[in-house]
C-alpha cells in the first residue's frame, strides 16, 4: 500500500499539479497587485475613487450590501482583463511566433470518398463502409 502511494506521489502529473498550484498562487498575488496597487489607482484618477461598497438597500431590516457585490464584480473583471491582456495575449503571440516557421505535420487519416469516414491513411479498405480505397504512395 505504502509502494503504491509513493509511486502515486513520484508521478509526473502530481508533481506538475503541485508546482502549478504553488506557482498559481503566486501568480494570483502578482495579478492582484498589480489590479490594486495600478490598474485600481488608475481607474480612480479617471472617474473618481471606484468604490461601492456604500451602496445598501434594507427590506424588513436585512441590508442588503449590494456595493460589495459589485467591488467583487469589478475586481474580478479587472484581474481577468489584466491576466488576458498581460499574460495570456503575450503568451500567444510568442506561440505562433514559435509555430510561423514549422511545415505542419503530415496528414494521418484519409477521407472514404463513399461514406465521406476518416480512415487511416495506410488503409486499403473503410472500415465503415468496406469501400476500396487507394494507398498513400502506391497510386492505386
Amino acid at each position: 500500500m505504502i509502494k503504491g502511494f509513493k509511486e502515486f506521489l513520484m508521478r509526473g502529473n502530481v508533481v506538475d499539479l503541485a508546482v502549478a498550484v504553488v506557482i498559481g498562487g503566486a501568480f494570483g498575488a502578482v495579478v492582484t497587485a498589480l489590479v490594486k496597487d495600478l490598474i485600481t489607482p488608475l481607474i480612480a484618477a479617471v472617474v473618481g475613487k471606484p468604490d461601492f461598497s456604500a451602496i445598501q438597500f434594507t427590506i424588513n431590516g436585512s441590508k442588503f450590501l449590494i456595493g460589495d457585490f459589485i467591488n467583487a464584480i469589478v475586481a474580478f473583471v479587472m484581474v481577468a482583463a489584466a491576466i488576458y491582456f498581460f499574460v495570456v495575449t503575450p503568451l500567444n503571440m510568442l506561440a505562433a511566433k514559435r509555430r510561423s516557421g514549422q511545415a505542419p505535420p503530415d496528414p494521418t487519416t484519409k477521407s472514404c470518398p463513399e461514406c465521406l469516414s476518416d480512415v487511416p491513411i495506410a488503409a486499403r479498405r473503410c472500415k465503415f463502409c468496406a469501400q476500396p480505397l487507394t494507398v498513400a504512395g502506391s497510386g492505386r
